[in-house]
């Protein structure tokens, strides 16, 4: 039975697409608490800009490292497997990245040993595992509504699209639903975590402003939108490739079948 599965191609590339979606999706959520000066990374002076009334400068999550891969996914399987594809790996992405979480708080509980060697020289060592892995609650609710906000909406605007375009124009259809899907999440996120979580969950730092939740929030979208435009050659590359590996007729019944199946 599994030999009869893997000899499917169409099976064996949803596999593929799924595994790099949903550990993409992963690491990001738990690498995303990491706040970082993008100006500062890339060595650059930061420019002189006023936004909101303060001076701007681009303060990233750490999960922007991932997301587009999350994007070009997304535009992928709904190319191929439709609305129906993307949306059940999206629910599954969602309990997966629920169930590490759980686990995460499971594993902060357990006492250390005197041979955990990580955060040495500080009086509670375990501290450094517990501020990487213990993310807030409201953190971790607004990161997956975000998510799920952002997924559905990619799903509607690129079919939507498709519809009124075609087979043609794939960038448009492919750029224009990131750019909008993640217009929702890079505010969604910010504000359920850190404007709306730190103020009703004590113990979690300051609660933010709704000026930082705009700057931060315009930030994040101005780099997703750049890294968008500049990710079109590749989702080019990955048709093209899945379009070599399909072939031309299982691709196109596969595309067709995708429309029909929202």
């Amino acid at each position: 039975m599994i030999h009869t599965i893997l000899k499917d191609k169409s099976t064996k590339l949803f596999i593929l697409l799924a595994g790099i979606f949903i550990t993409s999706a992963l690491l990001a959520e738990i690498i995303g608490v990491k706040i970082f000066s993008l100006e500062d990374t890339v060595g650059v002076p930061r420019a002189n800009i006023n936004l909101f009334g303060s001076p701007f400068s681009f303060h990233l999550t750490a999960g922007v490292l991932l997301w587009p891969v999350v994007f070009i996914m997304t535009d992928i399987i709904n190319e191929y497997y439709g609305t129906r594809g993307v949306k059940f790996l999206s629910y599954l992405t969602i309990g997966l990245i629920s169930y590490a979480f759980l686990i995460f708080t499971g594993a902060i509980h357990l006492s250390p040993s005197e041979y955990f060697s990580v955060g040495n020289g500080v009086d509670k060592p375990d501290n450094a595992f517990r501020g990487i892995f213990g993310q807030g609650m409201w953190i971790i609710i607004g990161s997956i509504i975000a998510f799920l906000v952002g997924q559905l909406l990619d799903v509607l605007i690129f079919h939507r699209i498709k519809k009124m375009t075609g087979e043609k124009n794939m960038w448009l259809r492919a750029t224009g639903s990131t750019l909008v899907s993640q217009l929702v999440d890079s505010f969604v996120v910010l504000f359920i975590a850190f404007y709306v979580g730190k103020r009703l969950q004590t113990g979690q730092g300051d609660p933010w402003s709704l000026h930082q939740v705009l700057v931060t929030g315009t930030g994040n979208y101005i780099y997703k939108f750049a890294v968008a435009i500049l990710l079109t050659p590749v989702i080019y590359g990955v048709h093209a490739w899945i379009e070599k590996y399909l072939g031309k007729d299982l691709a196109t019944d596969m595309k067709q079948a995708a429309m029909g199946a929202e």
